[in-house]
């Protein structure tokens, strides 16, 4: 089988802050130098204007792109010879095609293309010495294909993302199904192992039963038939404790070996947390470590919350919000929300799995409650004395 491979190498929010703050700590440096420039004043506003947006080019680059394109129309205004910090624009550029919508990333190579041909114009006619339009249109397309670029660069990284994340998110869900497809193999087969189990019992303590009472009544007639009645006795015993153990064996094949105790309350946060690893968002209020109940009792419980959790990943639908809460006192009380599908799948969840929660609680003399919620969702409650 082959390894699974692993998730495209990334930075993590610190690197990527830490990254903007160096770009843009960078691109500012050499601003230091246009104030002492004969337009030093003008230069260092535009600059500063043009550059200091950049720190947050990530989480706001619809934003940053808007005070770029602004201070570089106002350039055009105030100086008429190309500076430093106009790199700050292919950078915004970049950062709306990778990081914002694909709307706001055309929007931003059309600005971008009008303020190519604009500056080339203002720049050009600032010369004293005639130029001709060749050259303002070939500075012009080489400032456009420079804007291009940056935008193609943040078009491709923004694609690229979206398509390795849906990969990934392909490849975590398939895995989920494949575990519950396992998982509902698994419990199905252990289901008919437990079926063959109770016929096996069943019709073994039959036998006995019936041959004990036809040797109570013949054991004053006749000895010898009561001798030969409990011998069938003993062999009917035997030979179903002999296949009850061939059948365990088979339901411990898939466990680890050795002994597993029972699973109580201090199993309920692995639960919680197979639940959230499925897509729901459980808000769960558990009792603590401390908390002694009877071994009966905690089983129940853990039970009832197993397959409450199951019911809501296979009928609340997709991201449900799940409340769960249980708590101790003069009884345990267990309570199982969900705000899914509620009404539209409520009869669906009345099967075997409710069935069973109801026959396990009322054993302990307890009360138990399960139904569609007002205003949807479903809602299992439990009560066991203590």
């Amino acid at each position: 089988m082959d390894a699974p491979q692993p998730h495209p190498w990334r930075l993590d929010a610190r690197g990527q802050r830490i990254f903007d703050v160096l770009l843009a700590t960078g691109l500012l440096l050499p601003v230091t130098a246009f104030a002492f420039g004969e337009d030093g004043v003008a230069w260092t506003v535009l600059s500063l204007a043009q550059l200091v947006p950049l720190y947050w080019r990530r989480h706001h680059a619809t934003a940053v792109f808007a005070v770029v394109a602004l201070a570089s129309a106002a350039q055009v205004l105030v100086i008429d010879v190309p500076i430093w910090s106009q790199v700050a624009f292919p950078v915004a550029t970049y950062s709306v095609a990778r990081h914002s919508s694909a709307l706001a990333a055309a929007a931003s190579l059309a600005v971008g293309f009008c303020a190519s041909g604009v500056a080339a114009l203002d720049w050009f006619q600032a010369l004293d010495d005639p130029v001709s339009w060749m050259a303002v249109v070939s500075y012009a397309l080489f400032m456009v294909a420079i804007v291009a670029t940056a935008w193609a660069l943040g078009t491709l990284g923004r694609v690229r993302r979206a398509y390795v994340d849906g990969l990934v998110e392909r490849g975590e869900r398939i895995a989920r199904e494949a575990d519950q497809r396992a998982e509902l193999a698994a419990s199905a087969e252990r289901a008919r192992i437990a079926r063959e189990m109770h016929d096996v019992v069943a019709h073994g303590l039959s036998v006995i039963v019936v041959q004990a009472d036809g040797a109570r009544y013949a054991a004053a007639a006749d000895p010898g038939v009561a001798t030969a009645t409990l011998e069938t006795i003993a062999a009917t015993g035997r030979d179903s404790l002999t296949e009850m153990r061939r059948l365990l064996g088979l339901l411990r094949a898939g466990e680890e070996t050795g002994w597993r105790p029972q699973p109580g309350l201090a199993d309920l946060p692995a639960l919680v947390e197979d639940a959230r690893a499925g897509g729901a968002e459980v808000d769960a209020a558990l009792p603590e470590d401390e908390v002694v109940v009877p071994d009966g009792v905690a089983l129940t419980a853990y039970r009832v919350v197993q397959e409450s959790l199951s019911n809501v990943r296979k009928h609340a639908g997709p991201s449900p919000h799940v409340r769960l809460r249980v708590s101790a006192g003069s009884e345990l009380v267990v309570e199982v929300e969900d705000d899914g599908r509620g009404a539209a799948t409520a009869d669906d969840r009345r099967g075997h799995g409710l069935v069973g929660m109801r026959e396990r609680v009322t054993v302990h003399g307890g009360s138990f409650e399960a139904g569609p919620r007002p205003g949807g969702g479903f809602r299992v409650a439990a009560r066991l004395p203590l």
